[in-house]
């Protein structure tokens, strides 16, 4: 990410949480079905249980509440590591970078990352990777589905509340093309909306 991606996500901490529900400035957009799948996610993340598990770049928590385990999330906003820590006292948090992740080597049992890699561009995406399967046995990675008519690779334009525009990158995935990135991974959600895959030999039960 660059530097003025970074800052957008420090500066959208406090609305971040809109996207998932539907409300602020997302009010307004139809996107058929999108409850319900976030309801799916949420599910499979609860299923998600090890010893250790560490969200990264885990944001509000939105997602991080719902593992089971000793649980650590990562992030490089303090502003969403301080609405983390609220939301689960009992996890730990770090300010860090995920792409030299400041853990020992096979220190997490899960690496979990959602709406993060998608984010990357090369080399950065290789880089994750490499340090995700350093410091965890197992690596599922939560991202957007493309769907119809969608371009895969974008710069878009976000506006926040107080009307400030950002450019962000992002790209979107098919089930296939992610688990071929993570390695013929397993796809564990296909949706309209969202992707899900488990990196090879990373399994829920």
């Amino acid at each position: 990410m660059t530097v003025a991606e970074r800052a957008y996500y420090e500066q959208r901490a406090h609305e971040y949480d809109d996207w998932y529900l539907g409300t602020g400035l997302y009010a307004e957009r139809v996107r058929p079905g999108w409850h319900e799948e976030v309801q799916q996610l949420l599910a499979l993340v609860s299923s998600i249980r090890g010893s250790s598990l560490l969200d990264v770049a885990c944001g509000t928590g939105f997602l991080t509440r719902h593992l089971t385990g000793r649980v650590t999330g990562l992030d490089q906003s303090a502003a969403m590591l301080s609405i983390a820590r609220e939301r689960l006292p009992a996890g730990a948090f770090v300010r860090g970078d995920a792409l030299r992740l400041p853990f020992a080597t096979h220190f997490f049992e899960w690496l979990v990352s959602g709406h993060f890699y998608g984010h990357l561009r090369e080399p950065d995406r290789f880089q994750f990777l490499a340090e995700a399967r350093r410091v965890a046995s197992r690596v599922v990675i939560i991202d957007a589905a493309q769907r119809e008519n969608e371009q895969p690779v974008q710069v878009q334009e976000r506006v926040l509340n107080d009307g400030s525009r950002h450019k962000v990158f992002k790209r979107f995935f098919t089930p296939e093309q992610l688990a071929s990135e993570l390695g013929s991974g397993n796809v564990l959600h296909a949706g309209r909306w969202f992707v899900v895959v488990a990196a090879e030999g990373a399994r829920l039960s």
